[in-house]
């Protein structure tokens, strides 16, 4: 028979696994192993073999050793719980291979007891019945790395290939266990949301007190139920990854957490990375996630905003056409259609955001309600101005307090910024109020307190450059029309990213609703036909089946007057292309503005061609849209094609499949 030593991963006392203070641990139900009671909070490798499992929270970590063990480290009891102020520091990551006694990270005890929690370690070879004859520790004091426990192992495993990290799902098997659970909480109706650990099954409660707590603990496969956190746990062990997936299986889409776990590992790798970068570094990094954020935020809806902006433009020739009248009821439910999904765009980007950033998406959903509540549009777009503050015009008061109440349908940064505030927010309103509060005064002071930064603070100061912006732009356009088209075809879809191009529609509407026509615009129209060209390449280009899926009906929207599926679906998110757009847009810009270019509507790119007709007779402005912009379409197609996209490109930006391995996080 084969033996094995495993070592101490901290310096302490070990103790017998039964005397640990966690009853799905002690009583072996995660496999059999021992607890060491730390003196320090070095952690060391018990085992050589590869990482197999980090959990989010960095609390728990798994190994597979050459012999096919599958050892479990825990760091703490309860410390899943501490998400928001991790005491633990690792060095490691899923793949990485160890050898026994390497330094491997910390564990802070003096924030794990400040937290009210045991500083226990703890250690389980967690395939045990496979693999395990025999486990003995060697109790007492041991430093980090001496040798904890010896293994014997079954004689048929001795030469076994390292087991699997991952355990499987077991098809239906723990339906009937799911089923049974979920009637017994009160119903799929009384879940808000669904998460698991290395042992239990963490519910969400909208009403604990409907549970039927006696009922669940006698279910076979439950072990324990227990509640903490605002969580109502239910204990499986061993076999909770099944249990969790038949019952998200049976709840159905929107209740499982799975992102979670993953954007805690996110946030803990920028942690870790940001502390090596050179401030040139930082300011790269902290532009790149910006980025990350808005494409994620607007990937879900980027289908609706490409048929959206098709429907917009189907509009705009129907009526330049003067086949629809745009007084007509027709003509106002078709742009009904069309246009509810930009109107209401915060109350999306809300939800979206928040599920990437970590906050409630329900919540942020309320808060894009609240920007977008037909006062507050009123307020924005017809209240009287009865002042002026640093160039904005003061519409509103809140309590005596002089406010700009600026209009956010059509935007998404102020949602962007608002779902990162109430990721921050959350987690402290969730420490400070107690557990039976929580669901009424959370949500309360969440849509109170992100709703009036927003209101109150965000949009003064997206007015406030709005305003430098436009009058930065009204100064380059005078000194030369061609110099502006350059530096505004450039520049003027980056404004369109962090909502700054609203600067630029009330040059527009006040040329237009004094002269009758706007030079502006046009070099606006030909940054979109840039954005359609860049997307057209990537359409024709690539091999892979959803970009190719995404980029034409996106083309379609952007040479339809809206650039926001080309840039958040595909330009932007794959970097090269988005600046190779804005160099079409760029050129398109200088020749527009060099032709003077003139634009008698506001329907831009190649759908608003009509707009560049002089209602006193055809002119060069005509002819000149289509030079600069077919110009725009080989500059921005030819570069992107070049250099501005490969499919490689695709595979680097694509996320990780979720891998559901024992121990997301632990219990």
């Amino acid at each position: 028979m084969k033996q094995v030593q495993l070592l101490s991963p901290i310096k302490g006392q070990v103790i017998p696994l039964s005397d640990v203070k966690d009853p799905v641990f002690s009583q072996g139900m995660m496999g059999k192993g021992f607890g060491v009671e730390p003196t320090n909070g070095q952690i060391v490798a018990p085992v050589s073999g590869r990482i197999t499992m980090v959990a989010s929270t960095l609390h728990a970590i798994g190994f597979a050793t050459t012999d096919g063990l599958e050892v479990l480290i825990h760091l703490g009891i309860d410390t899943v719980e501490l998400k928001d102020n991790p005491p633990f520091k690792l060095s490691v990551q899923v793949a990485d291979e160890v050898k026994a006694g390497d330094k491997i990270g910390t564990m802070d005890l003096a924030v794990v007891k400040a937290a009210g929690k045991q500083t226990t370690v703890i250690l389980a070879v967690t395939n045990t019945a496979d693999k395990v004859a025999a486990l003995t520790p060697n109790l007492g004091n041991v430093t980090a790395g001496a040798v904890a426990a010896q293994v014997d192992l079954q004689a048929e495993t001795t030469t076994a290939p390292a087991a699997a990290a991952v355990t499987k799902g077991n098809g239906g098997k723990y339906d009937d266990l799911a089923r049974q659970i979920i009637t017994n909480i009160g119903g799929a109706g009384n879940v808000k949301s669904v998460i698991h650990c290395i042992t239990r099954v963490r519910f969400y409660l909208k009403d604990e007190s409907i549970a039927k707590d006696d009922v669940i603990r006698d279910l076979k496969g439950v072990i324990d139920v227990a509640k903490a956190g605002g969580q109502y746990q239910v204990v499986i062990g061993p076999a909770v990854n099944d249990v969790y997936d038949a019952v998200v299986a049976q709840l159905g889409p929107g209740f499982g957490d799975d992102d979670a776990s993953a954007i805690a590992s996110e946030k803990e790798a920028n942690k870790a990375a940001w502390k090596k970068m050179t401030p040139w570094q930082k300011v790269k990094h902290g532009f790149s996630a910006l980025i990350g954020v808005i494409t994620g935020s607007m990937i879900p809806v980027i289908g609706l905003l490409a048929a959206s902006g098709i429907l917009k433009g189907v509009l705009a020739l129907l009526t330049s056409f003067k086949l629809v009248s745009a007084t007509t009821t027709t003509y106002v439910i078709i742009n009904a259609m069309g246009d509810s999904v930009f109107y209401f765009l915060p109350i999306f980007v809300g939800f979206t955001a928040a599920k990437k950033l970590g906050s409630d998406p329900v919540i942020m959903g309320i808060i894009g309600g609240v920007l977008t509540y037909p006062t507050i549009v009123a307020i924005a777009t017809t209240g009287k101005v009865t002042s002026h503050l640093l160039g904005m015009g003061i519409n509103a008061t809140f309590f005596g307090l002089p406010v700009h109440v600026a209009s956010y349908s059509y935007s998404i940064f102020p949602m962007i910024a608002g779902a990162w505030l109430a990721s921050k927010l959350e987690p402290w309103l969730k420490r400070v109020i107690p557990t039976v509060l929580r669901m009424i005064f959370v949500p309360l002071l969440e849509v109170i307190i992100v709703s009036g930064a927003i209101i109150l603070f965000l949009g003064p100061i997206i007015t406030a450059l709005s305003g430098a912006l436009a009058a930065g732009i009204v100064k380059i356009y005078e000194l030369s029309p061609a110099i502006s088209g350059l530096i505004i075809g450039g520049l003027y879809q980056v404004l369109v990213i962090f909502g700054l191009h609203w600067a630029v529609i009330p040059i527009v509407a006040n040329d237009i609703a004094t002269t009758g026509h706007s030079y502006l615009n046009a070099i606006v129209s030909a940054t979109m036909v840039a954005q359609g060209g860049a997307v057209l390449a990537i359409a024709m280009k690539s091999k892979v089946a959803n970009i190719k899926e995404l980029a034409w009906p996106a083309t379609i929207s952007a040479f339809s007057g809206v650039t926001e599926p080309a840039m958040y679906g595909i330009n932007l998110k794959y970097g090269r292309a988005f600046v190779t757009a804005s160099i079409g847009g760029a050129v398109g810009g200088f020749l527009t503005g060099l032709m003077h270019v003139n634009m008698w509507g506001f329907a831009g790119s190649l759908i608003g061609f009509t707009s560049f007709v002089n209602p006193k007779g055809l002119d060069f402005s005509f002819w000149g849209f289509w030079i600069a912009s077919i110009a725009d379409i080989i500059v921005a197609f030819t570069l992107t094609y070049m250099f501005g996209f490969s499919d490689e490109d695709v595979k680097n930006v694509k996320t990780a499949p979720k891998k559901k391995h024992l121990g997301e996080q632990a219990a």
